[in-house]
């Protein structure tokens, strides 16, 4: 036999070896497509098509801000499981607006709201340092050793986990190190405010204006002590005592606003004598002015004046008074026939 021929009969039998396999393998491979297909088929997890509705109606920034794990959990959420379809922080009315549409429910009223620091310290040349601070750059990191660099123990560490934590670019440090939350882009998913170890932000309606600026439950002397050039709360009580709806309770030496009572009047601002309440509207507020020709004197105005600015008997045009109206709006919210405006 020649080596043609021996090598011919040998690659004969190694196709033979070798195709058998072959040919079972892929015949297994076929059953068991088929089985999975079957399968796949059988035990298919029906998507309800508002789910996929839902998560295109909203923003998809998967922040967390309804407390659920991203825009596709809520959506299957709200689908499956009843929860409120106007939790969505960034989407805001328009997406709640879009979801009770798909569901067919009413999208109930969305109060926009920001995020806001209450701490004035952090920066550059208005903190008291302990020590000079060698570690991560990151304020968890920090708070971990001796209560971190800051004198001040309730005080922003300085570290900018908050500005990290931000989806949308809405906190900027400024010259002197300072934290600062543009209005206009924050959208109240409250990343920043789980990101500080030190709990020193919060959400507040945007239709609020005056914030604490401290967090600081040291007595006024240690507070002036520790909190370097900016003023902290001193605990005095004097903001509570001047807010005409009991909106600012003391505790802890720490003064705190009730935003379901606050009528955004800026007087415990202007009272407070350490400057540690911000008032955005200082200074640019209008006074209430009664429309004669539209007023029915139904008293309601009068009722719900915190200052008692308004006066007039039933069914006559009332007055206000300019001297005591401190511009809170509230008559106008209150007065059913829009009788009351700004004045000029």
């Amino acid at each position: 036999m020649t080596l043609n021929m021996i090598l011919v009969t040998l690659t004969a039998s190694l196709t033979s070896q070798i195709s058998v396999p072959v040919i079972i393998l892929g015949a297994m491979g076929l059953v068991f497509g088929l089985i999975l297909a079957f399968a796949a088929k059988v035990f298919a997890v029906q998507i309800d098509p508002r789910v996929e509705q839902i998560i295109g109606a909203l923003p998809g920034a998967n922040c967390g801000a309804c407390g659920k794990a991203g825009c596709a959990g809520y959506a299957d959420s709200i689908v499956h499981s009843g929860v409120e379809v106007n939790l969505c922080a960034p989407g805001g009315a328009a997406a709640a607006s879009a979801i009770a549409r798909i569901m067919g429910k009413e999208s109930g009223s969305v109060t926009k709201k920001v995020a806001v620091i209450h701490c004035s310290s952090g920066g550059h040349n208005n903190t008291t340092w302990k020590y000079a601070y060698q570690g991560i750059e990151s304020c968890v990191s920090a708070v971990n050793i001796a209560g971190g660099p800051n004198a001040c123990s309730y005080g922003c560490i300085g570290y900018n986990d908050c500005q990290k934590a931000c989806p949308f670019d809405a906190i900027s440090i400024d010259a002197n190190g300072m934290r600062c939350i543009d209005l206009e882009k924050c959208t109240g998913c409250g990343s920043c405010v789980r990101a500080c170890p030190r709990k020193l932000i919060d959400l507040v309606p945007l239709n609020r204006n005056v914030y604490i600026k401290c967090s600081s439950q040291d007595k006024g002397p240690l507070a002036k002590q520790v909190c370097g050039s900016t003023l902290p709360c001193i605990g005095c009580g004097i903001c509570s005592r001047k807010c005409p709806v009991q909106a600012i309770t003391i505790t802890n030496n720490l003064a705190a606003i009730d935003y379901a009572k606050c009528i955004n009047c800026g007087l415990c601002a202007t009272a407070c004598p350490t400057g540690a309440i911000l008032d955005l509207l200082c200074g640019t507020r209008k006074k209430a002015q009664m429309i004669d020709e539209l007023c029915i004197g139904c008293t309601i105005c009068a009722k719900n004046c915190p200052v008692e600015a308004i006066s007039g008997e039933v069914k006559k045009v009332h007055k206000i008074d300019a001297e005591k109206c401190i511009g809170c709006g509230v008559c106008i919210e209150k007065c059913p026939k829009q009788a009351i405006k700004t004045a000029d």
